[in-house]
């Protein structure tokens, strides 16, 4: 087995996630990309805005290492989830412009410290507030993951797109027939499954 190198490990798949994320919004319209999908809100370029607050604070603040930009939302008074949605006045210039300048920023501490480096989290208990780099990346690939997650599923329900990037849908082929026998097949199945439990009870 060839050895591979943990940093490039891990900014292989941290990258993957942010450019999964950034992907949802493409061809989307102002609204579609701050539209709340769910009962709390949920929207893609939130979950930018976000991704990109994380990564600053992460791998930013938390090994002395602050950037220079301005996160109104995350300092003391903002709104509950202010980091979690864009205003009309911010653009998506203007977030996806952030999240890259945040991508560089945690790239470079990456790259300048070991893995091994600990770093305190500003937000976190006294006490238990300390962090190796390598746990604080490993942290914000699983935060990216998990929003490029939400955004497939907030992608879909817009227009239908699907998939990681436009080369890689991780799905089967299957036209609209294909597509709709299948989901009839699912939702059949969960009836039969739910009348068997009732019975069962």
């Amino acid at each position: 087995m060839t050895a591979t190198d943990p940093k490039a490990d891990l900014h292989f798949y941290l990258q993957s996630a942010r450019d999964a994320l950034l992907w949802k919004l493409d061809g989307l319209s102002e609204y579609d990309i701050r539209r709340p999908m769910t009962p709390t809100g949920t929207n893609l370029l939130g979950m930018v805005k976000h991704a990109a607050s994380v990564e600053l604070g992460y791998l930013g603040d938390t090994f002395g290492r602050p950037s220079a930009e301005a996160l109104p939302w995350l300092e003391d008074g903002a709104e509950p989830n202010a980091d979690m949605w864009a205003t009309a006045e911010e653009s998506r210039e203007q977030i996806v412009g952030l999240y890259r300048r945040a991508w560089a920023h945690a790239d470079a501490t990456i790259d300048a410290l070991a893995l091994e480096t600990v770093g305190t989290v500003p937000w976190w208990p006294e006490g238990r507030d300390d962090v190796t780099l390598h746990h604080a990346v490993v942290r914000v690939i699983a935060d990216t993951h998990r929003h490029a997650g939400h955004a497939d599923i907030i992608r879909e329900l817009l227009d239908g797109a699907v998939g990681m990037n436009e080369a890689n849908t991780s799905i089967p082929p299957g036209d609209t027939a294909w597509w709709e026998g299948y989901r009839g097949r699912l939702e059949q199945a969960a009836r039969e499954a739910d009348d068997r439990a009732a019975k069962n009870a």
